[in-house]
């Protein structure tokens, strides 16, 4: 088996997740500018054997696209062209910032950490991540 990346994309930082060749464990890894994911993504899968990329979807609470949507889409159509043996799959993430900022207030960290938006986005990518895991 290969890993799976988790993404919650975001017009400024983007959320980075990953599960371990097994796919048991799904790990917030790291948050980066958006404008260097293509990058990171291009070192990563030279580095790791990756099978599917998540990306959450951004949409409104009535199913329209938020505005991030359509830069998001152009950025997958463009993965799925320079990586055709990647699944790549969108993953509603309703809430997914919420339950973030929930998760993270019940672990403790201190009032500072829980504003540090960065953690926040990766740990939404995780969970992200780990809400399409479950369904198979």
């Amino acid at each position: 088996m290969a890993r799976a990346i988790g993404i919650d994309y975001g017009k400024v930082r983007t959320g980075i997740a990953v599960t371990d060749p097994l796919r048991i464990i799904c790990s917030p890894l790291t948050t980066l500018p958006t404008g260097t994911l293509e990058s990171f993504l291009d070192k990563y899968i030279s580095e790791e054997k990756v099978d599917d990329i998540i990306f959450g979807e951004p949409l409104h609470s009535d199913g329209t696209p938020t505005a991030i949507h359509a830069p998001m889409m152009e950025f997958v159509e463009k993965l799925k062209k320079k990586y055709p043996n990647i699944s790549i799959h969108l993953q509603d993430e309703a809430f997914s910032s919420v339950e973030a900022k929930k998760v993270i207030a019940s672990s403790g960290f201190k009032k500072q950490k829980r504003r540090d938006k960065s953690l926040v986005d990766k740990v939404s990518a995780s969970l992200i991540l780990r809400e399409f895991l479950e369904m198979f």
